[in-house]
């Protein structure tokens, strides 16, 4: 009992510490799930304190894709259906990211970002013909590219583009309060995180209480874990105002799959 309690409470423990991280890299509150849908109300995620912490988007930190492979500032509601993740943006999005003091993770001299993504936006920018065609000539020939070997991750770029289920996205809100001008959109907010994306203050491992109930015949265990959550802010010199200092939202639609 306590092998398998040790191992699905250990999961269940990662499973909403990637929740909580997607949510406040995403300038989105606790009182939504992932997929945009309402949480419940007796959800624990309510009650964290960090949550009065989360902070939408800064100015310079908000970017949408456009269709013709150019960016926009962040809007949710003027995201068409065509505007969905591709090659074209994704680079310029970099550009932008860059020029606005996004700082990098460094590797050797240079710089690279990672982009998450969810996985119907993987397969949008999968099947851009853009895309396609960096993939096809620049990497190597055979299973060992990308494009054939069937990997989850992508480095185009200077950026390494994953998929990811809890990439904040619309799925769970019903038609009409979705995104674009009727909010009848399907949408996903893709991160590119730099260094430094997100502060965690981790407090200790977590705890592990055992209880019987019924004179022995039901166990029962509970853990706990104390910890928090920041999304950083500081003064940017290059856009002169208070900017998220390791991530840069970029809104797409999704393609419906259904």
């Amino acid at each position: 009992f306590r092998n398998q309690s040790k191992d699905k409470l250990g999961r269940f423990f990662g499973d909403r510490i990637d929740q909580l991280a997607f949510l406040t890299l995403s300038g989105i509150d606790y009182a939504k799930l992932n997929n945009g849908a309402a949480r419940s109300v007796g959800s624990s995620f309510l009650l964290l304190t960090f949550r009065a912490d989360v902070t939408a988007p800064s100015a310079n930190r908000h970017l949408r894709v456009l269709a013709n492979g150019t960016i926009a500032s962040g809007a949710t509601a003027s995201v068409v259906a065509a505007d969905t993740m591709n090659y074209k943006s994704l680079v310029r999005a970099k550009a932008f990211a860059k020029e606005t003091g996004l700082r990098g993770i460094a590797v050797g001299a240079d710089e690279m970002y990672h982009v998450f993504v969810t996985p119907t936006g993987m397969a949008d920018l999968r099947l851009d013909p853009d895309f396609l065609a960096n993939i096809r000539e620049a990497g190597v020939r055979g299973d060992k590219n990308s494009l054939f070997a069937g990997v989850s991750s992508v480095m185009l770029d200077g950026m390494v583009v994953h998929e990811y289920r809890y990439v904040y996205n619309t799925s769970g809100l019903a038609a009409t309060f979705k995104w674009g001008v009727t909010g009848n959109v399907e949408g996903q907010r893709a991160l590119m995180c730099g260094a430094q994306a997100l502060g965690f203050a981790d407090f200790g491992a977590p705890g592990w209480v055992e209880k019987t109930f019924d004179y022995g015949n039901n166990h029962g265990i509970a853990t706990h874990k104390i910890f928090g959550m920041l999304k950083p802010q500081f003064q940017n010199d290059f856009t002169d105002t208070v900017e998220d200092y390791g991530v840069l939202c970029i809104d797409s639609a999704l393609s419906q799959v259904i």
